[in-house]
Protein backbone atom coordinates (compact mmCIF):
# COMPACT_ATOMS: atom_id res chain seq x y z
CA UNK A 1 0.00 0.00 0.00
CA UNK A 2 1.73 3.05 -1.22
CA UNK A 3 1.55 6.65 0.12
CA UNK A 4 0.48 9.60 -2.23
CA UNK A 5 3.54 10.74 -4.97
CA UNK A 6 3.46 13.81 -2.79
CA UNK A 7 3.39 12.84 0.27
CA UNK A 8 6.47 10.91 2.56
CA UNK A 9 4.47 9.50 5.27
CA UNK A 10 4.84 6.05 4.12
CA UNK A 11 4.02 4.06 7.21
CA UNK A 12 4.31 0.04 5.65
CA UNK A 13 7.69 1.18 3.55
CA UNK A 14 10.80 -0.43 5.78
CA UNK A 15 12.87 2.78 5.15
CA UNK A 16 10.57 5.31 6.89
CA UNK A 17 10.02 2.47 9.48
CA UNK A 18 13.51 2.61 10.48
CA UNK A 19 13.77 6.28 10.39
CA UNK A 20 10.45 8.55 10.12
CA UNK A 21 11.62 11.30 11.28
CA UNK A 22 13.21 13.23 7.88
CA UNK A 23 10.04 12.30 6.68
CA UNK A 24 8.06 14.09 9.29
CA UNK A 25 10.06 17.20 8.21
CA UNK A 26 8.86 17.17 4.92
CA UNK A 27 5.71 16.63 6.07
CA UNK A 28 5.59 19.70 8.41
CA UNK A 29 6.81 21.63 5.69
CA UNK A 30 4.01 20.82 3.59
CA UNK A 31 1.06 22.57 6.21
CA UNK A 32 -0.69 21.71 9.54
CA UNK A 33 -2.59 19.35 8.17
CA UNK A 34 -2.47 16.45 5.22
CA UNK A 35 -5.52 13.86 4.46
CA UNK A 36 -4.29 10.48 4.05
CA UNK A 37 -6.00 8.86 1.60
CA UNK A 38 -4.47 4.77 2.44
CA UNK A 39 -5.76 4.87 6.33
CA UNK A 40 -8.71 7.57 5.41
CA UNK A 41 -7.04 9.58 8.35
CA UNK A 42 -5.81 13.38 8.26
CA UNK A 43 -2.53 13.74 9.49
CA UNK A 44 -1.35 16.33 12.26
CA UNK A 45 2.53 16.46 12.19
CA UNK A 46 3.21 19.56 14.05
CA UNK A 47 3.96 20.13 18.46
CA UNK A 48 1.48 22.92 19.06
CA UNK A 49 -1.62 21.29 16.70
CA UNK A 50 -1.00 17.79 18.50
CA UNK A 51 -0.68 19.58 21.65
CA UNK A 52 -3.80 21.44 21.58
CA UNK A 53 -6.30 18.34 20.22
CA UNK A 54 -4.88 16.25 22.50
CA UNK A 55 -7.11 18.43 24.88
CA UNK A 56 -9.95 19.41 22.45
CA UNK A 57 -12.87 17.66 23.70
CA UNK A 58 -14.07 17.92 20.07
CA UNK A 59 -12.57 15.39 19.44
CA UNK A 60 -12.65 11.76 20.87
CA UNK A 61 -11.48 8.36 21.52
CA UNK A 62 -14.46 6.99 20.68
CA UNK A 63 -17.71 8.05 19.62
CA UNK A 64 -20.29 5.20 20.35
CA UNK A 65 -21.18 7.54 23.77
CA UNK A 66 -22.73 10.04 21.50
CA UNK A 67 -23.59 8.15 18.15
CA UNK A 68 -24.17 5.19 16.42
CA UNK A 69 -21.80 3.62 14.01
CA UNK A 70 -24.57 4.56 11.18
CA UNK A 71 -25.26 8.13 12.54
CA UNK A 72 -21.43 8.69 12.36
CA UNK A 73 -21.26 7.24 8.94
CA UNK A 74 -18.73 4.40 10.00
CA UNK A 75 -19.12 0.94 9.38
CA UNK A 76 -19.52 -1.78 12.63
CA UNK A 77 -16.49 -4.25 13.27
CA UNK A 78 -16.34 -7.63 12.02
CA UNK A 79 -18.64 -9.70 14.11
CA UNK A 80 -15.31 -11.73 14.41
CA UNK A 81 -13.68 -9.14 15.83
CA UNK A 82 -16.27 -8.98 18.81
CA UNK A 83 -13.74 -10.29 21.46
CA UNK A 84 -10.80 -7.65 20.75
CA UNK A 85 -13.44 -5.00 20.43
CA UNK A 86 -15.44 -5.74 23.88
CA UNK A 87 -11.84 -5.76 25.38
CA UNK A 88 -10.32 -2.67 24.19
CA UNK A 89 -13.63 -0.77 24.19
CA UNK A 90 -14.22 -0.85 27.94
CA UNK A 91 -10.93 0.10 29.06
CA UNK A 92 -10.72 4.07 29.95
CA UNK A 93 -7.69 4.75 27.21
CA UNK A 94 -11.31 4.14 24.57
CA UNK A 95 -14.00 5.63 26.97
CA UNK A 96 -14.65 9.30 27.20
CA UNK A 97 -16.67 11.28 29.90
CA UNK A 98 -18.63 10.70 32.27
CA UNK A 99 -17.42 6.61 31.77
CA UNK A 100 -13.61 7.62 31.52
CA UNK A 101 -14.03 10.06 34.67
CA UNK A 102 -15.60 7.15 37.10
CA UNK A 103 -12.85 4.36 35.86
CA UNK A 104 -9.80 6.70 35.79
CA UNK A 105 -10.96 7.98 39.42
CA UNK A 106 -10.91 4.56 40.35
CA UNK A 107 -7.62 3.32 38.75
CA UNK A 108 -5.81 6.63 40.17
CA UNK A 109 -6.21 5.76 43.30
CA UNK A 110 -3.38 3.05 42.35
CA UNK A 111 -0.85 5.53 41.04
CA UNK A 112 -0.92 8.33 43.79
CA UNK A 113 2.83 10.03 44.20
CA UNK A 114 2.83 8.02 47.29
CA UNK A 115 1.98 4.66 45.81
CA UNK A 116 4.07 4.96 43.07
CA UNK A 117 7.18 6.34 45.38
CA UNK A 118 6.59 3.41 47.42
CA UNK A 119 7.13 1.17 44.75
CA UNK A 120 10.87 2.55 43.95
CA UNK A 121 12.51 0.00 46.15
CA UNK A 122 10.63 -3.17 44.99
CA UNK A 123 11.69 -1.68 40.97
CA UNK A 124 15.21 -0.72 41.60
CA UNK A 125 15.93 -4.12 43.34
CA UNK A 126 14.42 -5.73 40.47
CA UNK A 127 16.18 -4.23 38.07
CA UNK A 128 19.45 -4.81 39.87
CA UNK A 129 18.88 -8.51 39.88
CA UNK A 130 17.99 -8.37 36.26
CA UNK A 131 21.43 -6.67 35.25
CA UNK A 132 23.46 -8.61 37.81
CA UNK A 133 22.36 -11.56 35.93
CA UNK A 134 23.17 -10.44 32.48
CA UNK A 135 26.50 -9.02 33.54
CA UNK A 136 27.03 -12.86 35.20
CA UNK A 137 26.43 -14.23 31.98
CA UNK A 138 28.40 -11.67 29.62
CA UNK A 139 25.73 -10.19 27.95
CA UNK A 140 22.77 -11.35 26.35
CA UNK A 141 19.44 -9.98 25.05
CA UNK A 142 18.53 -6.34 26.62
CA UNK A 143 15.46 -6.61 25.14
CA UNK A 144 14.62 -9.81 26.74
CA UNK A 145 16.88 -9.72 29.76
CA UNK A 146 16.01 -6.42 31.20
CA UNK A 147 13.46 -4.69 29.38
CA UNK A 148 10.45 -6.80 29.17
CA UNK A 149 10.47 -8.58 32.23
CA UNK A 150 11.13 -5.25 34.43
CA UNK A 151 7.84 -3.23 33.26
CA UNK A 152 5.98 -6.81 33.30
CA UNK A 153 6.35 -8.05 36.84
CA UNK A 154 6.12 -4.08 38.63
CA UNK A 155 2.63 -4.44 36.78
CA UNK A 156 1.58 -7.67 37.37
CA UNK A 157 2.93 -7.56 41.28
CA UNK A 158 0.47 -4.66 40.93
CA UNK A 159 -2.36 -6.37 39.73
CA UNK A 160 -2.12 -9.16 42.19
CA UNK A 161 -1.00 -11.46 39.32
CA UNK A 162 1.07 -14.61 40.42
CA UNK A 163 4.44 -15.38 39.22
CA UNK A 164 3.70 -18.47 38.09
CA UNK A 165 1.18 -17.01 35.44
CA UNK A 166 3.33 -14.46 34.34
CA UNK A 167 4.82 -16.41 31.10
CA UNK A 168 1.42 -15.48 28.37
CA UNK A 169 1.14 -11.99 29.85
CA UNK A 170 4.14 -10.29 27.11
CA UNK A 171 2.75 -12.54 24.38
CA UNK A 172 -0.99 -11.93 24.91
CA UNK A 173 -0.02 -8.00 25.24
CA UNK A 174 1.97 -8.22 21.71
CA UNK A 175 -0.71 -9.54 20.02
CA UNK A 176 -3.61 -6.96 21.36
CA UNK A 177 -1.26 -4.02 20.22
CA UNK A 178 -0.87 -5.41 16.74
CA UNK A 179 -4.38 -4.37 16.43
CA UNK A 180 -3.33 -0.57 17.35
CA UNK A 181 -1.32 -0.83 13.93
CA UNK A 182 -2.67 0.91 10.86
CA UNK A 183 -4.94 -1.34 8.63
CA UNK A 184 -3.89 -4.55 10.38
CA UNK A 185 -4.48 -7.63 8.62
CA UNK A 186 -6.80 -10.82 9.53
CA UNK A 187 -4.01 -12.30 10.65
CA UNK A 188 -3.12 -10.01 12.92
CA UNK A 189 -6.90 -9.44 13.98
CA UNK A 190 -7.31 -13.29 14.61
CA UNK A 191 -4.13 -13.22 16.83
CA UNK A 192 -5.63 -10.33 19.01
CA UNK A 193 -9.08 -11.85 18.89
CA UNK A 194 -7.41 -15.18 20.09
CA UNK A 195 -5.27 -12.83 23.06
CA UNK A 196 -8.18 -11.38 24.28
CA UNK A 197 -10.35 -14.35 24.54
CA UNK A 198 -7.93 -16.19 26.80
CA UNK A 199 -6.52 -13.26 28.47
CA UNK A 200 -10.36 -12.24 29.68
CA UNK A 201 -11.05 -15.71 30.49
CA UNK A 202 -7.74 -15.66 32.69
CA UNK A 203 -8.55 -12.18 34.71
CA UNK A 204 -12.25 -13.44 34.94
CA UNK A 205 -11.12 -16.06 36.86
CA UNK A 206 -8.42 -14.44 38.91
CA UNK A 207 -11.37 -11.67 39.78
CA UNK A 208 -13.56 -14.54 40.97
CA UNK A 209 -10.77 -16.13 43.23
CA UNK A 210 -10.23 -12.47 44.80
CA UNK A 211 -13.67 -12.00 45.32
CA UNK A 212 -13.27 -14.89 47.76
CA UNK A 213 -9.73 -14.05 49.01
CA UNK A 214 -8.99 -11.17 48.91
CA UNK A 215 -5.23 -9.39 48.93
CA UNK A 216 -3.67 -6.23 48.94
CA UNK A 217 -3.20 -5.40 45.21
CA UNK A 218 -5.13 -3.98 42.59
CA UNK A 219 -7.47 -6.12 41.71
CA UNK A 220 -8.64 -6.44 45.24
CA UNK A 221 -9.12 -3.02 45.28
CA UNK A 222 -11.44 -2.47 42.35
CA UNK A 223 -13.59 -5.43 43.62
CA UNK A 224 -14.09 -3.37 46.69
CA UNK A 225 -14.24 -0.01 45.15
CA UNK A 226 -17.60 -1.85 43.44
CA UNK A 227 -18.97 -3.57 46.71
CA UNK A 228 -18.79 -0.06 48.51
CA UNK A 229 -21.23 1.57 45.70
CA UNK A 230 -18.37 2.43 42.80
CA UNK A 231 -20.02 1.46 39.94
CA UNK A 232 -17.65 -1.03 37.99
CA UNK A 233 -19.00 -4.10 35.93
CA UNK A 234 -16.75 -7.02 35.64
CA UNK A 235 -16.03 -6.28 32.13
CA UNK A 236 -14.45 -2.70 32.80
CA UNK A 237 -12.26 -4.76 35.53
CA UNK A 238 -11.27 -6.68 32.95
CA UNK A 239 -10.53 -4.53 30.14
CA UNK A 240 -8.82 -1.80 32.66
CA UNK A 241 -6.55 -4.71 33.91
CA UNK A 242 -5.34 -5.41 30.46
CA UNK A 243 -5.04 -1.80 29.62
CA UNK A 244 -2.77 -1.54 32.99
CA UNK A 245 -0.55 -4.29 31.90
CA UNK A 246 -0.59 -3.18 27.93
CA UNK A 247 0.08 0.23 28.72
CA UNK A 248 2.03 -0.21 31.81
CA UNK A 249 5.06 -1.81 30.21
CA UNK A 250 5.00 -2.00 26.49
CA UNK A 251 6.29 2.46 26.34
CA UNK A 252 8.59 1.24 28.75
CA UNK A 253 10.44 -1.68 27.17
CA UNK A 254 10.55 0.26 23.65
CA UNK A 255 11.97 3.16 25.83
CA UNK A 256 14.78 1.30 26.73
CA UNK A 257 16.33 -0.20 23.98
CA UNK A 258 15.19 2.48 21.54
CA UNK A 259 16.97 4.46 24.20
CA UNK A 260 19.91 2.21 24.57
CA UNK A 261 20.15 2.11 20.90
CA UNK A 262 20.24 5.76 20.62
CA UNK A 263 23.35 5.63 23.01
CA UNK A 264 25.23 3.24 21.33
CA UNK A 265 24.71 5.06 18.06
CA UNK A 266 26.08 8.19 20.19
CA UNK A 267 29.00 7.46 21.92
CA UNK A 268 29.67 10.88 22.67
CA UNK A 269 26.54 11.06 24.98
CA UNK A 270 27.13 7.94 26.39
CA UNK A 271 30.42 8.55 27.58
CA UNK A 272 28.81 11.76 28.90
CA UNK A 273 26.40 9.93 30.88
CA UNK A 274 28.68 6.84 32.04
CA UNK A 275 30.72 9.88 34.05
CA UNK A 276 28.24 11.74 35.21
CA UNK A 277 25.02 9.60 36.12
CA UNK A 278 23.26 12.60 37.52
CA UNK A 279 22.10 13.13 33.67
CA UNK A 280 19.33 9.97 34.39
CA UNK A 281 16.48 12.26 34.72
CA UNK A 282 17.18 14.52 31.88
CA UNK A 283 18.54 11.56 29.73
CA UNK A 284 15.19 9.69 30.07
CA UNK A 285 13.18 12.41 29.13
CA UNK A 286 15.68 13.53 25.89
CA UNK A 287 15.36 9.45 24.69
CA UNK A 288 12.13 9.11 24.89
CA UNK A 289 11.67 12.25 22.52
CA UNK A 290 14.51 11.73 20.54
CA UNK A 291 12.70 8.06 19.40
CA UNK A 292 9.03 7.92 20.50
CA UNK A 293 7.85 4.85 21.05
CA UNK A 294 4.26 5.42 20.38
CA UNK A 295 4.32 7.38 17.15
CA UNK A 296 1.13 8.00 16.25
CA UNK A 297 -2.54 8.16 18.55
CA UNK A 298 -5.86 7.99 16.81
CA UNK A 299 -8.85 10.20 17.73
CA UNK A 300 -12.20 10.75 16.59
CA UNK A 301 -13.93 14.47 15.26
CA UNK A 302 -17.11 14.45 17.43
CA UNK A 303 -17.44 18.23 16.20
CA UNK A 304 -16.62 19.88 13.06
CA UNK A 305 -13.07 21.19 13.42
CA UNK A 306 -10.86 23.66 11.58
CA UNK A 307 -7.15 23.67 11.34
CA UNK A 308 -5.32 26.35 9.31
CA UNK A 309 -8.46 26.89 7.12
CA UNK A 310 -9.34 23.03 6.09
CA UNK A 311 -12.57 22.26 7.90
CA UNK A 312 -12.43 18.78 9.22
CA UNK A 313 -15.78 17.04 9.00
CA UNK A 314 -17.74 14.97 12.02
CA UNK A 315 -16.80 11.79 11.53
CA UNK A 316 -13.50 12.12 10.16
CA UNK A 317 -10.43 10.59 12.29
CA UNK A 318 -7.59 12.29 12.87
CA UNK A 319 -3.96 11.18 13.47
CA UNK A 320 -1.60 12.54 15.53
CA UNK A 321 1.67 11.88 14.63
CA UNK A 322 4.12 12.09 18.02
CA UNK A 323 7.09 11.06 16.92
CA UNK A 324 7.05 14.62 14.53
CA UNK A 325 5.32 16.49 17.12
CA UNK A 326 8.80 15.24 19.49
CA UNK A 327 11.30 16.65 16.60
CA UNK A 328 9.43 20.27 15.77
CA UNK A 329 12.03 22.36 15.40
CA UNK A 330 9.41 25.06 16.45
CA UNK A 331 9.47 23.91 19.76
CA UNK A 332 13.22 21.46 20.50
CA UNK A 333 16.18 23.60 19.22
CA UNK A 334 18.26 21.42 17.07
CA UNK A 335 15.81 18.70 17.33
CA UNK A 336 17.87 15.85 15.65
CA UNK A 337 20.80 15.90 18.03
CA UNK A 338 20.56 13.89 20.59
CA UNK A 339 21.18 16.14 23.48
CA UNK A 340 20.81 14.29 27.54
CA UNK A 341 21.62 17.78 29.08
CA UNK A 342 18.35 19.11 27.21
CA UNK A 343 16.21 20.90 29.89
CA UNK A 344 13.23 22.86 27.83
CA UNK A 345 11.67 19.23 26.60
CA UNK A 346 8.01 19.32 26.26
CA UNK A 347 7.94 15.93 24.88
CA UNK A 348 4.45 14.37 24.38
CA UNK A 349 5.01 10.64 24.53
CA UNK A 350 3.42 10.36 27.53
CA UNK A 351 0.25 12.68 25.48
CA UNK A 352 -2.06 14.92 27.22
CA UNK A 353 -5.30 15.81 28.24
CA UNK A 354 -7.87 13.49 29.98
CA UNK A 355 -5.82 10.68 28.89
CA UNK A 356 -2.39 11.67 30.15
CA UNK A 357 -0.63 8.18 30.78
CA UNK A 358 -1.51 7.74 34.09
CA UNK A 359 2.01 5.54 34.69
CA UNK A 360 3.88 8.17 33.93
CA UNK A 361 5.25 8.49 37.19
CA UNK A 362 5.87 4.97 37.27
CA UNK A 363 7.41 4.57 34.13
CA UNK A 364 9.98 6.93 34.93
CA UNK A 365 10.88 5.12 38.13
CA UNK A 366 11.29 2.10 36.07
CA UNK A 367 13.39 3.52 33.00
CA UNK A 368 15.43 5.35 36.07
CA UNK A 369 16.39 2.13 37.76
CA UNK A 370 17.33 -0.06 34.63
CA UNK A 371 19.43 3.02 33.19
CA UNK A 372 21.48 3.86 36.48
CA UNK A 373 21.73 -0.59 37.40
CA UNK A 374 23.10 -0.53 33.78
CA UNK A 375 25.57 2.17 34.39
CA UNK A 376 26.58 0.99 37.74
CA UNK A 377 27.39 -2.59 37.23
CA UNK A 378 27.66 -2.86 33.43
CA UNK A 379 30.21 0.42 32.44
CA UNK A 380 31.15 -1.54 29.52
CA UNK A 381 28.55 -2.50 28.18
CA UNK A 382 28.48 -2.91 24.37
CA UNK A 383 26.26 -3.91 21.48
CA UNK A 384 27.05 -7.04 20.06
CA UNK A 385 25.20 -7.10 16.79
CA UNK A 386 22.91 -4.84 14.66
CA UNK A 387 19.82 -4.87 15.79
CA UNK A 388 16.67 -5.11 13.52
CA UNK A 389 13.83 -2.87 13.84
CA UNK A 390 9.91 -4.41 14.65
CA UNK A 391 8.38 -3.66 11.05
CA UNK A 392 5.53 -1.81 13.56
CA UNK A 393 4.96 1.99 12.71
CA UNK A 394 2.92 3.28 15.58
CA UNK A 395 4.45 1.06 18.65
CA UNK A 396 7.91 1.75 17.66
CA UNK A 397 10.77 -1.04 19.16
CA UNK A 398 13.48 -3.87 18.13
CA UNK A 399 13.27 -7.09 17.82
CA UNK A 400 15.88 -7.78 20.39
CA UNK A 401 19.13 -5.67 21.55
CA UNK A 402 22.04 -7.82 21.72
CA UNK A 403 24.98 -6.51 24.23
CA UNK A 404 28.07 -7.91 25.69
CA UNK A 405 29.58 -6.51 28.93
CA UNK A 406 33.06 -7.04 29.44
CA UNK A 407 34.92 -8.76 31.81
Amino acid sequence: MAAPSDLAFDPWDPAFVADPYPAYAELRAQGRVRYFEPTNQWLVAHHADVSALLRDRRLGRTYQHRFTHEEFGRTAPPPEHEPFHTLNDHGMLDLEPPDHTRIRRLVSKAFTPRTVEQLRPYVRGLADDLVSALVEAGGGDLLKDVAEPLPVAVIAEMLGIPEADRAPLRPWSADICGMYELNPSEETAARAVRASVEFSDYLRDLIAERREHPGDDLISGLIAAHDEGDRLTEQEMISTCVLLLNAGHEATVNSTVNGWWALFRHPDQLAALRADHSLVPTAIEELMRYDTPLQLFERWVLDEIEIDGQVIPRGAEIAMLFGSANHDPAVFTDPSRLDLTRRDNPHISFSAGIHYCIGAPLARIELAASMTALLEKAPTLRLAAEPTRKPNFVIRGLEGLAVEVGR
